[in-house]
């Protein structure tokens, strides 16, 4: 393992250690009686977790659906080849956290005979219409739902609401500049510190030059209605899965509208930030700190219903994922440092 992750795991280790005291000193009467009861009551009601796990997996296919559009432009390509290496590379992320990121794109552009540097431009433009859709469930939830507003804490998500609209914004304009003059930054970058040999300066123009091909892949505006379809649809499907985790514990607390779901997610997604490779750490703390404090449920519905949503939504594509990549004849830790070793290396695609 790189010194880099060595590091990068010992903060987050030593930041979740924190956290951890943190929620459990305020459940110093934590009954896991009642923890054990909570979550047995999820087995009368199977079909509510059956189909939060299928709208996750079906997820899966959407997002294969979508790099197909993305390669429409430089090739002819199947959903069916593309969902192979989109379920193994996110399990190799649910296994391995931020050095198993890239198995997916590298194992697109193996499938695919294209460029590494190609697919890590796709990957960087899919990130946007991630965030990009996500947003726009969020705000719609906060500024035009009518039951986030009798939540605990919602003013804050009201002004959390203000600065997603200004990020999405940034974000656009920030696309839009290095659509149009992403080269020009990136030359200007390398004439005014030819003198140094900054690593991080070369990541920087690399990086420039990689999302500017990435952004390439819309090549008209039917593609970019397409990817803006397909991403709505898919995070839809997350936030349904998430319901219907909810829905599984019967009526109480959990039983909320689905407006509701996506300020639930947006801490998830926040705690995600702080995650140990194949235990995750901070999304759970952050959904079960969201479950207690916003949706008034007990410390051990709670504690219950956060593992329960990682579980479904975040590390129930490993045993797919381990399946497809045995059937492949695959090494998930072999993929795992090609891919990084290969993204050290990997050179602007034109």
């Amino acid at each position: 393992m790189r010194r880099k992750q060595i590091i990068l795991s010992g903060v987050a280790l030593a930041v979740l250690a924190v956290l951890v005291y943190l929620q459990f000193r305020t459940w110093k009467n934590f009954d896991w009686a009642t923890f054990w009861s909570q979550t047995g009551q999820v087995r009368e009601h199977k079909l509510h977790i059956a189909a939060g796990l299928a709208l996750i997996y079906l997820g899966y296919l959407i997002r294969a659906l979508r790099w197909k559009i993305f390669l429409r432009p430089v090739q002819s390509s199947s959903t069916a080849i593309l969902v192979t290496p989109t379920v193994i590379g996110f399990t190799g992320l649910a296994l391995f956290g931020r050095p198993g990121e890239f198995i997916r794109p590298y194992l697109i552009a193996r499938k695919t005979s294209l460029s590494f540097s190609s697919q890590i431009a796709v990957w960087a433009v899919e990130r946007i219409f991630d965030v990009g859709s996500f947003a726009l469930l969020l705000i719609s939830a906060i500024f035009l739902a009518e039951a986030p507003t009798h939540l605990a804490y919602y003013g804050r998500f009201r002004q959390g609401g203000f600065a997603i609209v200004a990020l999405v914004f940034a974000l656009i304009a920030g696309a839009s500049l290095v659509y149009w003059r992403g080269e020009a930054a990136a030359a200007w970058i390398e004439h005014r510190f030819r003198h140094s040999s900054s690593g991080p300066l070369k990541l920087v123009t690399l990086r420039i030059r990689e999302f500017r091909s990435g952004l390439n892949t819309i090549h008209d505006f039917s593609s970019l209605l397409q990817l803006v379809g397909v991403s709505l649809a898919m995070w839809t499907m997350i936030a349904l899965s998430y319901w219907e985790v909810m829905q599984s514990y019967g009526p109480g607390p959990l039983d909320r509208p689905l407006s509701e779901v996506p300020l639930l997610m947006a801490t998830s997604m926040v705690g995600s930030l702080i995650q140990l490779p194949g235990v995750g750490g901070g999304s759970q703390l952050a959904t079960i700190g969201t479950l207690q404090h916003v949706f008034q449920a007990s410390h051990e519905l709670a504690a219950s219903c956060g593992i329960l949503l990682w579980l479904v939504t975040f590390f129930s594509v490993v045993p797919w994922g381990l399946f497809l990549a045995h059937r492949s004849r695959l090494s998930l830790r072999q993929l795992s440092a090609q891919s990084q070793e290969a993204e050290a290396n990997a050179e602007p695609s034109s």
